[in-house]
């Protein structure tokens, strides 16, 4: 009797019964891969095994979390690591995230017990090399280089590790599907048998995934739809420093961000990631401000560098590294149309210095600060933060939690403040010096006055 096949997307798992070269749902060119099928093992759920109560009825769930002994780690998964959750973990090849885990592991074994880290990519003895230049060498810390699915399910059942890491789930297979390891049916496979692991035994699983080019996890979609929490590195490898960052989170908030440096020691964490970023701030010069990004309960200290040139073009270029693109080309039309500087035939380049990445419109005015300082060639006071949100109407918008932003600002020895003068209003008296401004134009008469 002849074989059963399908053909899966190796993108987003759409399956067709014949191979097409573009894959109908998410448009991804020769991604579909000929799977045999099989039929499902998994037992079926007897008819009225569970009965609906009332949710009042439901008995509460104390989650105890245990720390990890790294502070940014923790403050990412909020607060420490929650029993039976199952954590996915990625990045671009060479971030860090083997090196985190392996530093997290060694730290956990230290007061925890025994933990298990599978290597499915490096032998036992390259995991033992790295480890050896981490420091992580505890004897509760056990490695099992293995790539079987039921050879590690039947290690974890035997010995209970107080936590579990799979590095990583594209090299983990199981022996009832015949695809590739790291196709969309072994990659979903094998998370689904983790997770009953995970929330069957109380073991919280750790899993690291790939990504793809465009910085998505590689496999399906519904891989992150599985697990409890997803974080993400982030950074360049030009840079020392790195940043994790919670995308979904089902035991805390997905606001917080870790930030470490990587070091020949490892990554170690920056618990003062504000001066870290300012550190190598050139001062007096044309087109540098300083503003405030608030990262969930934390506010980061940033600088942003523009440069606005003559084009050589007819199309004059717009470049943004770590910030909105569309956000630069709205603050410029205000700064053309509100204030009267003449942009349309002018190159401009604005950076968020040191790999950040700002993401809320309390960063708008220092955004057209620093385009106007550029092209003025006119130098903002090193000792001056600037935020606050810009509206297409050239007035200044209050924004968040302006309190925290200042305490950091003045934490690190800034002088002054121009802020939203909403903001004023519901602010007290503080020891930095705070000028409020409603309007594009008049940051720029108080910036520029000298």
């Amino acid at each position: 009797m002849k074989q059963k096949t399908i053909f899966t997307c190796q993108k987003c798992g759409s399956q067709s019964p014949k191979w097409l070269g573009k894959c109908p749902d998410c448009s991804a060119w020769n991604s579909l891969v000929e799977e045999a099928v099989i039929k499902s093992t998994h037992a079926a759920r007897s008819i009225g095994g569970s009965l609906p109560v009332p949710i009042c009825d439901v008995p509460p769930q104390t989650e105890t979390r245990r720390p990890t002994g790294i502070g940014e780690l923790d403050r990412v998964l909020g607060g420490g690591i929650v029993p039976g959750s199952l954590v996915l973990i990625g990045g671009d090849p060479g971030i860090g995230k083997s090196t985190l885990l392996l530093q997290a592991m060694h730290t956990l074994a230290s007061v925890a017990g025994k933990v298990l880290y599978v290597s499915g990519e490096e032998s036992a003895s390259q995991t033992r090399l790295r480890g050896e230049r981490l420091g992580a060498s505890s004897r509760n810390l056990l490695i099992l280089a293995e790539n079987s699915l039921e050879a590690i399910l039947n290690q974890a059942a035997t010995l209970k590790p107080a936590a579990m890491v799979v590095d990583s789930i594209q090299t983990v297979w199981t022996s009832t599907l015949e695809s590739a390891p790291g196709s969309v049916s072994q990659v979903r496979e094998s998370a689904g048998k983790l997770m009953l692991l995970a929330k069957g035994s109380g073991i919280p699983v750790f899993i690291v995934g790939h990504v793809t080019k465009d910085g998505s996890i590689a496999g399906p979609r519904v891989l992150e739809h599985m697990v409890d929490t997803v974080l993400y590195f982030e950074g360049d490898g030009s840079h020392p420093f790195r940043i994790l960052r919670a995308v979904k989170n089902r035991f805390g908030s997905t606001n917080e961000i870790g930030v470490f440096e990587m070091k020949q020691e490892g990554l170690c964490e920056v618990v003062n990631p504000s001066e870290l970023f300012l550190s190598e701030r050139p001062l007096g010069a044309s087109g540098s401000v300083v503003t405030t990004s608030l990262e969930g309960s934390r506010p980061l200290l940033v600088e942003l560098q523009a440069l606005v040139t003559a084009s050589s073009y007819g199309v004059p270029c717009r470049t943004t590294i770590g910030v909105d693109r569309n956000r630069l080309a709205l603050l410029v039309a205000v700064l053309e149309k509100k204030v009267g500087l003449h942009l349309g035939g002018q190159d401009i380049f604005l950076n968020a210095a040191g790999g950040a990445r700002l993401n809320e419109p309390a960063a708008d005015l220092a955004m057209i600060m620093a385009v106007a300082s550029s092209h003025l060639d006119k130098s903002i006071p090193p000792d001056t933060v600037i935020f606050g949100e810009v509206g297409l109407a050239g007035e200044v918008r209050s924004v968040t939690q302006p309190e925290l932003r200042i305490a950091e600002a003045e934490k690190l020895g800034f002088k002054r403040c121009i802020i939203p003068a909403g903001s004023m209003k519901r602010l007290k008296k503080l020891g930095i010096r705070l000028e409020g401004v409603s309007t594009v134009q008049g940051a720029m008469d108080m910036v520029f006055e000298s």
